[in-house]
Protein backbone atom coordinates (compact mmCIF):
# COMPACT_ATOMS: atom_id res chain seq x y z
CA UNK A 1 0.00 0.00 0.00
CA UNK A 2 1.07 3.33 -0.64
CA UNK A 3 0.95 5.67 2.30
CA UNK A 4 2.92 8.30 1.46
CA UNK A 5 3.65 9.91 -1.91
CA UNK A 6 6.35 13.02 -2.40
CA UNK A 7 5.67 15.70 -5.21
CA UNK A 8 8.26 17.76 -6.83
CA UNK A 9 8.11 19.75 -9.94
CA UNK A 10 12.14 19.97 -11.73
CA UNK A 11 13.65 22.32 -13.98
CA UNK A 12 17.58 22.04 -14.18
CA UNK A 13 17.82 21.17 -10.65
CA UNK A 14 21.13 19.27 -10.51
CA UNK A 15 22.83 21.21 -7.68
CA UNK A 16 19.63 20.68 -5.73
CA UNK A 17 17.66 17.36 -6.56
CA UNK A 18 20.00 14.79 -4.88
CA UNK A 19 20.04 16.04 -1.69
CA UNK A 20 16.24 16.45 -1.54
CA UNK A 21 15.55 13.59 -2.87
CA UNK A 22 17.72 11.90 0.14
CA UNK A 23 15.71 14.19 2.38
CA UNK A 24 12.41 12.59 1.44
CA UNK A 25 13.65 8.85 0.79
CA UNK A 26 11.09 7.84 3.56
CA UNK A 27 8.12 8.48 1.50
CA UNK A 28 7.02 5.36 -0.62
CA UNK A 29 6.42 7.01 -3.91
CA UNK A 30 8.42 10.01 -5.51
CA UNK A 31 7.29 12.02 -8.37
CA UNK A 32 8.81 14.40 -10.61
CA UNK A 33 7.52 16.50 -13.17
CA UNK A 34 10.06 17.94 -15.23
CA UNK A 35 10.10 20.65 -17.72
CA UNK A 36 12.72 20.08 -20.14
CA UNK A 37 15.54 19.82 -17.67
CA UNK A 38 19.08 19.97 -20.20
CA UNK A 39 21.21 18.85 -17.07
CA UNK A 40 21.26 15.98 -14.85
CA UNK A 41 18.40 16.01 -13.29
CA UNK A 42 16.08 13.24 -14.61
CA UNK A 43 19.26 11.09 -14.31
CA UNK A 44 19.49 11.67 -11.26
CA UNK A 45 15.79 11.57 -10.27
CA UNK A 46 15.75 8.05 -12.21
CA UNK A 47 18.96 6.96 -9.79
CA UNK A 48 16.68 7.68 -6.76
CA UNK A 49 14.08 5.28 -8.21
CA UNK A 50 11.26 8.69 -8.93
CA UNK A 51 8.18 8.24 -11.24
CA UNK A 52 9.11 10.94 -14.04
CA UNK A 53 7.17 12.70 -15.95
CA UNK A 54 8.00 15.36 -18.24
CA UNK A 55 5.63 17.97 -19.84
CA UNK A 56 6.03 21.59 -21.25
CA UNK A 57 6.23 24.39 -17.98
CA UNK A 58 3.09 26.51 -17.99
CA UNK A 59 2.90 27.93 -14.96
CA UNK A 60 3.76 26.87 -11.23
CA UNK A 61 0.48 26.01 -10.17
CA UNK A 62 -0.88 24.34 -13.24
CA UNK A 63 2.67 21.94 -13.07
CA UNK A 64 2.26 21.23 -9.36
CA UNK A 65 -1.03 20.30 -9.68
CA UNK A 66 -0.03 17.86 -12.61
CA UNK A 67 1.89 16.05 -10.29
CA UNK A 68 -0.57 16.15 -7.50
CA UNK A 69 -2.53 14.66 -9.78
CA UNK A 70 -0.17 11.34 -10.78
CA UNK A 71 0.62 10.60 -6.71
CA UNK A 72 -0.70 7.41 -5.76
CA UNK A 73 0.17 7.69 -1.90
CA UNK A 74 -2.91 8.21 0.74
CA UNK A 75 -0.94 11.60 1.66
CA UNK A 76 0.79 13.51 -0.43
CA UNK A 77 3.75 15.83 0.63
CA UNK A 78 4.83 18.71 -1.87
CA UNK A 79 8.18 20.15 -1.36
CA UNK A 80 10.22 22.29 -4.09
CA UNK A 81 13.68 21.08 -5.12
CA UNK A 82 15.36 23.55 -3.14
CA UNK A 83 13.97 22.26 0.28
CA UNK A 84 15.19 19.38 2.91
CA UNK A 85 12.92 17.42 5.17
CA UNK A 86 15.15 17.36 8.37
CA UNK A 87 14.80 14.16 10.39
CA UNK A 88 13.11 15.33 13.38
CA UNK A 89 10.56 16.69 10.71
CA UNK A 90 10.25 13.27 9.28
CA UNK A 91 9.68 11.73 12.06
CA UNK A 92 6.92 13.94 12.80
CA UNK A 93 5.39 13.27 9.51
CA UNK A 94 5.93 9.53 10.20
CA UNK A 95 4.19 9.99 13.99
CA UNK A 96 1.27 12.04 12.58
CA UNK A 97 0.57 9.58 9.34
CA UNK A 98 0.15 6.75 11.86
CA UNK A 99 -2.54 8.64 13.75
CA UNK A 100 -5.98 9.77 12.64
CA UNK A 101 -6.12 13.62 13.92
CA UNK A 102 -9.09 14.60 11.50
CA UNK A 103 -6.86 16.89 9.74
CA UNK A 104 -7.21 17.57 5.98
CA UNK A 105 -3.55 18.26 5.77
CA UNK A 106 -0.45 19.72 7.97
CA UNK A 107 1.88 22.84 7.75
CA UNK A 108 5.72 23.59 8.82
CA UNK A 109 7.57 26.45 9.52
CA UNK A 110 10.27 27.20 6.63
CA UNK A 111 13.69 27.75 7.61
CA UNK A 112 14.88 30.50 4.85
CA UNK A 113 18.57 29.56 4.55
CA UNK A 114 20.34 32.88 1.93
CA UNK A 115 23.77 31.88 1.30
CA UNK A 116 24.19 30.06 4.14
CA UNK A 117 22.65 32.02 6.71
CA UNK A 118 19.15 31.28 8.36
CA UNK A 119 17.46 34.37 7.48
CA UNK A 120 15.25 35.60 10.69
CA UNK A 121 14.20 39.16 9.86
CA UNK A 122 13.37 40.72 6.39
CA UNK A 123 9.73 38.79 6.44
CA UNK A 124 11.17 35.67 5.99
CA UNK A 125 10.60 34.12 9.19
CA UNK A 126 8.37 32.55 10.85
CA UNK A 127 7.27 31.37 7.54
CA UNK A 128 4.28 28.83 7.90
CA UNK A 129 3.12 26.74 4.82
CA UNK A 130 1.09 23.78 4.07
CA UNK A 131 2.86 21.06 2.17
CA UNK A 132 1.72 17.23 3.77
CA UNK A 133 -2.22 16.87 2.98
CA UNK A 134 -4.54 14.17 2.22
CA UNK A 135 -4.86 12.93 -1.68
CA UNK A 136 -8.29 14.54 -2.81
CA UNK A 137 -8.27 17.74 -0.21
CA UNK A 138 -6.08 19.83 -1.61
CA UNK A 139 -5.56 21.26 -4.78
CA UNK A 140 -3.21 24.11 -6.33
CA UNK A 141 -4.43 27.33 -7.42
CA UNK A 142 -3.81 27.90 -11.21
CA UNK A 143 -2.10 30.76 -11.00
CA UNK A 144 1.45 30.76 -13.09
CA UNK A 145 3.17 32.28 -10.11
CA UNK A 146 3.03 32.49 -6.00
CA UNK A 147 0.68 29.31 -6.20
CA UNK A 148 -0.87 27.90 -3.34
CA UNK A 149 -2.81 25.08 -1.71
CA UNK A 150 -6.56 25.17 -1.50
CA UNK A 151 -7.57 23.09 1.65
CA UNK A 152 -10.99 21.59 1.90
CA UNK A 153 -11.06 20.60 5.28
CA UNK A 154 -8.97 21.25 8.60
CA UNK A 155 -5.49 22.24 8.43
CA UNK A 156 -3.10 21.89 11.82
CA UNK A 157 0.63 23.33 12.11
CA UNK A 158 3.81 20.99 13.17
CA UNK A 159 6.32 22.08 15.50
CA UNK A 160 8.97 21.00 13.43
CA UNK A 161 10.66 22.98 10.80
CA UNK A 162 11.08 22.60 6.73
CA UNK A 163 14.27 24.05 5.65
CA UNK A 164 14.65 26.17 2.12
CA UNK A 165 17.67 26.98 0.60
CA UNK A 166 17.40 30.22 -1.56
CA UNK A 167 19.54 30.96 -4.38
CA UNK A 168 22.49 33.26 -3.52
CA UNK A 169 24.47 33.15 -6.86
CA UNK A 170 23.92 36.65 -8.63
CA UNK A 171 23.58 35.43 -12.18
CA UNK A 172 20.95 32.85 -11.35
CA UNK A 173 18.97 35.02 -9.14
CA UNK A 174 18.58 37.11 -11.42
CA UNK A 175 17.44 34.78 -14.55
CA UNK A 176 14.79 33.53 -11.89
CA UNK A 177 13.93 37.10 -11.66
CA UNK A 178 13.47 37.19 -15.33
CA UNK A 179 11.47 34.13 -15.46
CA UNK A 180 8.87 35.82 -12.29
CA UNK A 181 8.74 39.38 -13.70
CA UNK A 182 7.18 37.69 -16.94
CA UNK A 183 4.79 35.44 -15.72
CA UNK A 184 3.96 37.72 -12.63
CA UNK A 185 3.21 40.47 -16.06
CA UNK A 186 1.36 38.13 -18.00
CA UNK A 187 -1.16 37.00 -15.32
CA UNK A 188 -1.25 41.08 -14.13
CA UNK A 189 -1.98 42.06 -18.08
CA UNK A 190 -4.67 39.00 -18.47
CA UNK A 191 -6.63 41.05 -15.44
CA UNK A 192 -6.25 44.33 -17.17
CA UNK A 193 -3.59 46.02 -14.69
CA UNK A 194 -1.67 48.21 -15.92
CA UNK A 195 1.86 50.33 -14.50
CA UNK A 196 4.61 52.27 -15.37
CA UNK A 197 8.57 53.01 -14.60
CA UNK A 198 7.35 55.70 -12.04
CA UNK A 199 5.25 52.95 -10.13
CA UNK A 200 7.85 50.18 -10.65
CA UNK A 201 10.63 52.25 -9.22
CA UNK A 202 7.74 52.87 -6.07
CA UNK A 203 6.93 49.48 -5.42
CA UNK A 204 11.17 48.59 -5.67
CA UNK A 205 11.75 51.66 -2.92
CA UNK A 206 9.07 50.46 -1.25
CA UNK A 207 9.40 47.00 -1.09
CA UNK A 208 13.67 47.46 -0.02
CA UNK A 209 12.68 50.10 3.24
CA UNK A 210 9.60 47.18 4.35
CA UNK A 211 11.84 43.92 4.42
CA UNK A 212 15.12 46.16 5.24
CA UNK A 213 14.33 48.98 7.26
CA UNK A 214 10.72 47.73 8.73
CA UNK A 215 11.02 44.08 9.27
CA UNK A 216 14.30 44.89 10.59
CA UNK A 217 16.42 42.91 7.49
CA UNK A 218 19.52 44.57 8.53
CA UNK A 219 19.67 42.76 11.78
CA UNK A 220 20.86 39.91 8.65
CA UNK A 221 24.34 41.48 7.92
CA UNK A 222 25.47 41.50 4.55
CA UNK A 223 22.99 39.04 3.83
CA UNK A 224 19.73 41.12 4.73
CA UNK A 225 21.07 43.80 2.68
CA UNK A 226 21.66 41.71 -0.64
CA UNK A 227 18.16 39.96 -0.40
CA UNK A 228 16.56 43.26 0.18
CA UNK A 229 17.97 44.27 -2.83
CA UNK A 230 17.71 41.51 -4.64
CA UNK A 231 13.47 41.51 -4.01
CA UNK A 232 13.38 45.14 -5.31
CA UNK A 233 15.17 44.48 -8.37
CA UNK A 234 12.51 41.96 -8.59
CA UNK A 235 9.57 44.23 -8.04
CA UNK A 236 11.02 47.01 -10.53
CA UNK A 237 11.77 44.26 -13.25
CA UNK A 238 8.09 42.42 -12.91
CA UNK A 239 6.35 46.04 -13.23
CA UNK A 240 8.46 47.41 -15.70
CA UNK A 241 7.84 44.35 -17.71
CA UNK A 242 4.15 44.83 -17.20
CA UNK A 243 4.40 48.52 -18.18
CA UNK A 244 5.88 46.96 -21.64
CA UNK A 245 3.35 44.51 -22.23
CA UNK A 246 0.74 47.43 -21.92
CA UNK A 247 2.62 49.33 -23.91
CA UNK A 248 2.92 46.41 -26.59
CA UNK A 249 -0.59 46.10 -26.67
CA UNK A 250 -2.06 49.74 -26.97
CA UNK A 251 0.53 49.95 -30.14
CA UNK A 252 -1.16 46.51 -31.84
CA UNK A 253 -3.27 46.91 -34.65
CA UNK A 254 -7.06 45.83 -34.34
Amino acid sequence: MCRLSCAIITKNEERNIASCLQSVSFADELVVVDSGSTDMTIEIAKKFGCRVFVRPFDGFGHQKQYAIERCKGEWILLIDADERVPEETRSKIEEVLAEDRGVSAFGFTRKNFFRGRWMRHGGLWPDRVIRLFKKGRAQMSRRPVHEHLIVDGKVSFLEVPLLHFLEGSVDIVLKKIELYADLHAEEALRRGQGSSVVRAAAHASLAFLYKYIIRLGFLDGQEGLLFASFDAIARFVKYTRLWELKEDEGSTPS
